[in-house]
C-alpha cells in the first residue's frame, strides 16, 4: 500500500494552497481598491459616474477571484488520503470547477439583479447631495420646468427623448450655474413584480400629437427582462420654450426629482385590474378626468 505522496501531487496541492491566497488576495485587494478610489474622488457628480461605470464590474472580479479561490481550496480536499492520480483525482477536480463556477455564478446573478436595487439608493445619495459653489454657497436644485431656462436646445431635446438627464444647480447669490448630465430613462427601471431594476422599453407609441392647444402624450411599453411583467408609462410632449417659463411663479415649482413614479391602480367592477404609471402628479390627475373604464 503506498503512503508516500507523488511528486507530482505534492506540487499540484502546493500550488493549491499558493493560488487559493494569491486569488483570494487579488479579489480583495480589487475592493479596497474600488472603495479607496471613490474616496479619492472630491466631486459628488465624479462619485456618481465612477460607481455607475465601474461598480458592479469590479465587483464581478472580485466574486470572480472568490470563486477562482473556493475552486482551489475544495481541490484540496482529502488532499492527506490520496497518494497517487487516480478516479478521486478527477472526480475532485471536476466538483472543485463544479463548486468554484456555481459561487461566481451566484455572485453573478446577485450582482446583476438584486444589486441594481441596492446601487439606485447609492447613486441617488450622490446625485441629490447638496452642491456648493466656487464661492462656497450652498446651491440649489431647479425643478424640471426651472431648469429648461438654463439648458441648451440639444441639451432639452436630449431631456424629451429621455436619453439623457440633466441636473441644474444655481447660486442664488452670485447667479453661478452648474449643469450635470446624466443618464436618462432608457436605463432600466425597478419591476414592480419582481423588485429588479431590469424594466427596459420595447415598444413606444404617440397616442396624441403636440400642437398649439397643448402638450401631446407618448406611450412607452416596458417589459421586464427576468419575470416578464409588462407596463405602459404616459409622458408628456411639450411644446413649450425655455422662455415660457421665465414668467411663471417660482413658488410653483416642486422638487420632484426623487420621485420616480406615480403608479395608479383602477378594479374595474368585473374584477379586472389595470396599471397606470406617470411621471408627475399632473399627469395623473389629467388622466383620471379623462379615464374611460370602457376603452379596452
Amino acid at each position: 500500500m503506498q503512503t508516500e505522496t507523488s511528486p507530482f501531487l505534492q506540487v499540484w496541492h502546493l500550488s493549491m494552497i499558493i493560488g487559493a491566497i494569491a486569488v483570494a488576495a487579488i479579489g480583495i485587494l480589487i475592493y479596497v481598491m474600488h472603495n479607496l478610489r471613490i474616496s479619492t474622488i472630491r466631486e459628488y457628480k465624479g462619485k456618481y459616474d465612477y460607481i455607475n461605470g465601474h461598480e458592479i464590474k469590479n465587483y464581478k472580479k472580485v466574486f470572480l477571484c472568490f470563486g477562482i479561490a473556493a475552486m482551489l481550496i475544495i481541490n484540496l480536499y482529502g488532499m492527506g488520503k490520496l497518494f497517487s492520480i487516480g478516479v478521486w483525482f478527477f472526480v475532485r477536480l471536476f466538483i472543485s470547477v463544479a463548486g468554484g463556477t456555481l459561487i461566481a455564478y451566484v455572485a453573478f446573478l446577485i450582482l446583476d439583479y438584486y444589486y441594481p436595487t441596492i446601487l439606485n439608493r447609492k447613486l441617488r445619495k450622490w446625485r441629490f447631495m447638496p452642491r456648493k459653489g466656487s464661492t462656497g454657497n450652498t446651491l440649489r436644485l431647479l425643478s424640471e420646468e426651472e431648469e429648461d431656462v438654463h439648458l441648451e436646445e440639444g441639451m432639452k431635446a436630449e431631456e424629451s427623448a429621455f436619453s439623457i438627464d440633466y441636473d441644474v444647480w444655481i447660486d442664488e447669490r452670485s447667479g453661478e450655474v452648474k449643469i450635470e448630465k446624466y443618464p436618462g430613462h432608457l436605463q432600466a427601471l425597478r419591476c414592480n413584480s419582481c423588485g429588479f431594476y431590469t424594466m427596459k422599453v420595447v415598444r413606444e407609441e404617440i397616442t396624441k400629437e403636440p400642437g398649439p392647444d397643448g402638450p401631446g402624450e407618448l406611450i412607452k411599453h416596458y417589459q421586464c427582462y427576468y419575470c416578464k411583467s409588462v407596463r405602459a408609462t404616459a409622458f408628456n410632449i411639450s411644446t413649450r420654450e425655455a422662455d415660457d417659463y421665465k414668467n411663471s411663479p417660482r413658488m410653483a415649482f416642486r422638487r420632484s426629482k426623487n420621485v420616480e413614479m406615480i403608479r395608479l391602480e383602477i378594479q374595474t367592477n368585473t374584477g379586472g385590474k389595470k396599471f397606470f404609471e406617470f411621471q408627475s402628479v399632473g399627469q395623473a390627475q389629467k388622466f383620471l378626468e379623462e379615464y374611460d373604464s370602457e376603452k379596452p
